[in-house]
């Protein structure tokens, strides 16, 4: 962590008319994100809108987490804060204050541009995503903070390529000490199983197996596990990584939910194979096998991520400059179709086999701002 005396302090605009709001490219339980444009200086950026519902309970939790955590992480992969702005209290917003946390601006999300049929990763420019979302986790991780909200459309990429971790909105620093963190954190299709079976003295590998589900996401072009409920999720994480037993998980049946929520049996463990289809290449599948460990204790780490033989031979990774320049728009989650495809136990579709009825490959959602 730096020293105190070292934190960036950030700007505080007092009226955000000095930014020019362009398109909406975001919307969650958060509030709304837009890119917008500095008046002055012409720059473009993204502005998140602090929900102020409960104002009277004083300024969000989660949003001066975000600004806490934000002043400390300074890496070329995590998304950048420039300033915080206020809207003054008009008949417009209903008399209250509006604040917005002014960020670089990142001209895509990782969600978006795998949602578009036109933008194709190669094996090379996998690798460099991978090796930036870890370099990024690798970062955060030696700083004491857990992302806790790991998922694609939390993935920005620059229009020069460049990978920037976003949304620290549900982070929060953790220690080596026994610990009781809320299990409520991670979007339910990346949310790794010792949350979903209660565990709350948690730390990294919780963003590791989103950052491994992200991983699969980037060759089947969707989430990998799309459950309906917890008890749904469980049960696709069991068919894929196997039966969740003693003998695989030692002390997974101290965790609270164990006993009270039931677990498929007798199911193997089929990542590789599964994924196979796929993944041709034989390291991106050990490391996939690797982030997709249902023990967190054996669940691989940054660092050996990193080190990984999938980074280490030909192809080795490649700038995704080139390929991104042949896009000219924005690619965002907010603005494409549902992701929502066949699960993985389905082969994926072969070259030129018929596709589903009312698909148009035409409809895709690439804007332009």
């Amino acid at each position: 962590m730096m020293p105190k005396s070292e934190e960036p302090t950030y700007p505080f605009c007092p009226d955000e008319t000095k930014y020019e709001k362009l398109a909406k490219i975001g919307q969650g339980t958060f509030g709304e994100v837009f890119k917008a444009r500095d008046k002055k200086s012409k720059t473009v950026v993204a502005m998140k809108k602090v929900l102020m519902e409960n104002e009277k309970e004083g300024f969000p939790i989660t949003a001066l987490r975000e600004i806490k955590i934000l002043q400390v992480l300074k890496n070329d992969n995590i998304v950048n804060l420039l300033e915080i702005c206020r809207a003054k209290a008009t008949p417009y917003n209903r008399y209250k204050t509006t604040v917005y946390l002014v960020f670089e601006f990142c001209e895509h999300d990782l969600a978006g541009l795998l949602s578009n049929p036109q933008v194709k990763f190669s094996l090379a420019e996998i690798k460099k995503v991978m090796q930036q979302l870890l370099n990024g986790l690798y970062y955060i991780h030696s700083n004491k903070i857990l992302h806790r909200d790991m998922k694609a459309a939390n993935i920005l990429i620059t229009k020069a390529g460049k990978l920037k971790l976003a949304d620290f909105g549900l982070a929060r620093a953790f220690s080596d000490k026994l610990n009781r963190y809320t299990n409520r954190v991670v979007t339910l299709w990346y949310r790794p199983p010792e949350l979903l079976l209660g565990e709350r003295n948690y730390g990294p590998a919780i963003d590791l197996w989103g950052a491994g589900c992200i991983m699969a996401e980037m060759w089947t072009r969707s989430p990998i596990m799309q459950g309906n409920t917890e008890q749904h999720q469980l049960t696709l994480i069991s068919q894929l990584c196997g039966s969740i037993t003693p003998e695989t998980w030692p002390g997974v049946d101290k965790l609270d939910l164990f006993s009270k929520i039931e677990l498929p049996k007798g199911q193997k463990r089929k990542v590789k194979e599964r994924l196979h289809g796929y993944v041709k290449d034989q390291y991106a599948l050990d490391l996939l096998d690797k982030l997709l460990t249902l023990d967190p204790t054996k669940r691989v780490n940054s660092d050996d991520a990193l080190n990984h033989d999938f980074f280490w031979v030909d192809p080795l990774p490649q700038d995704l400059n080139h390929m991104l320049s042949r896009h000219n728009k924005s690619m965002f989650e907010y603005l494409a179709p549902p992701r929502r495809r066949a699960p993985i136990h389905q082969a994926p579709p072969q070259q030129g086999a018929a596709r589903p009825a009312g698909h148009n490959p035409d409809q895709h959602f690439e804007r332009i701002f």
